[in-house]
C-alpha cells in the first residue's frame, strides 16, 4: 500500500488566539495530502478533470487527538482505504514531525462523476488507464 507523506509548517493564519490550529484547517490539509497522493499516479487533479472526471466529496470525517500549534512541522499521511469503480475513500493521519505524535486522523469519501453531467460513473469502464493507476497504489 502506497502512503504519501507531505510535510508542511503550521502557518499563523491557521491558528487561533491560543496558537492552536483551528479545527477547520485540517480539511485543507487533507486536500493537500490528497492532491499530492494523486500526483503519485503521474497525474494532477487538473489532468483528471480534463478527462471529464470529477471527484466530489460525499463524506468527510476528522478525529482530533492532540492540538497542532503555530510553526509545528507536520506530516500529512494519505492513503487509499477503499476503492471501487464508483468511489474512493482516502484516509489521513496528521503527525507532529518532531515527536511523531498522531494529532488527528480523518477520511474523505469521493464519488467518480462525469464532469459535464455530474452523474455517477464507473471509472473502471470509463477510463481503465486511470483505474489501473489508482489500483496500483493500493
Amino acid at each position: 500500500m502506497y502512503i504519501n507523506k507531505t510535510e508542511i509548517t503550521v502557518r499563523y493564519v491557521e491558528t487561533d488566539k491560543m496558537g492552536i490550529v483551528h479545527h477547520s484547517k485540517y480539511y485543507p490539509w487533507f486536500e493537500i495530502g490528497r492532491s499530492e497522493f494523486i500526483k503519485a499516479t503521474g497525474l494532477s487533479y487538473s489532468d483528471i478533470e480534463n478527462q471529464n472526471i470529477m471527484m466530489p466529496l460525499s463524506e468527510t470525517y476528522c478525529k482530533y487527538l492532540k492540538p497542532a500549534k503555530y510553526e509545528d512541522r507536520i506530516i500529512i499521511e494519505t492513503y487509499i482505504k477503499e476503492f471501487s469503480p464508483v468511489k474512493v475513500i482516502f484516509e489521513y493521519k496528521i503527525i507532529n514531525k518532531e515527536n511523531n505524535q498522531l494529532l488527528a486522523r480523518g477520511k474523505t469519501k469521493q464519488a467518480f462523476v462525469y464532469a459535464d453531467t455530474f452523474k455517477l460513473m464507473n471509472l473502471k469502464k470509463y477510463n481503465e488507464g486511470l483505474w489501473k493507476k489508482f489500483k496500483d497504489l493500493i
